[in-house]
């Protein structure tokens, strides 16, 4: 209920109907009361909602190596919501409310840079090693190009990458694993940045390791 304050013509405070009477610094003002929301959780709501969080388990560890990785697409936002909208989009997969990452469609990095060629991943204890054939010369590729390894651990939701790795000209590259990932299955991604981080290439999957 509202209150008048000065009599009929003066001002109010309170509720009345749907418009709240209040007053800021003396001026005594009204206001409409916002249209509620009847459902604000619609079906696609929770569907996107819950796709999102798939997404974000997955990137919220490598926010550091989107900054690098989707560098190309922050004219109008940031790497990290560029790579969320891409990865909702294209690498959650199943129907609701059993959504999941489809790993070897994610990207964590996407660029016009040509890519690795003939690339391969191998667990060992401790480490992945990474080859790849020099294609250098190749299109935009380069010598000097900067390869970005990353593994993705899926049960402890923790990575671990390099974002200024080997020259593409040694074709190699090695990540060290943390001594408490034995056993773990994880997700592997190799992708390569210019030396002056303007380019970028689309990360390429390398398959599921499991840490000796």
């Amino acid at each position: 209920m509202g209150t008048i304050k000065k009599g009929v013509l003066g001002g109010f405070s309170g509720k009345v109907g749907t418009v709240v009477g209040a007053s800021w610094k003396g001026i005594d003002y009204i206001r409409s009361l916002p249209a509620s929301v009847k459902n604000p959780r619609t079906e696609g709501q929770v569907t996107q909602r819950t796709k999102f969080t798939v997404a974000l388990d997955f990137l919220r560890p490598i926010v550091a190596y989107l900054n690098v990785g989707f560098k190309p697409y922050t004219s109008k936002q940031s790497a990290y919501n560029a790579a969320m909208s891409y990865n909702v989009s294209n690498a959650v997969t199943g129907t609701f409310p059993d959504f999941e990452l489809d790993y070897p469609n994610a990207l964590v990095s996407k660029g016009s840079l040509l890519g690795a060629e003939d690339a391969t991943a191998t667990a060992a204890s401790g480490s992945i090693s990474f080859a790849w054939t020099d294609n250098s010369g190749v299109s935009n590729a380069l010598g000097a190009d900067m390869a970005m390894p990353l593994a993705f651990n899926i049960s402890k939701g923790q990575a671990v990458f390099k974002t200024n790795g080997a020259e593409r000209s040694t074709e190699a590259d090695v990540l060290t694993i943390p001594a408490n990932w034995t056993g773990d299955d994880v997700e592997v991604y190799l992708g390569f940045v210019s030396k002056d981080g303007s380019l970028v290439a689309t990360s390429a999957y390398l398959g599921q390791k499991t840490i000796a």
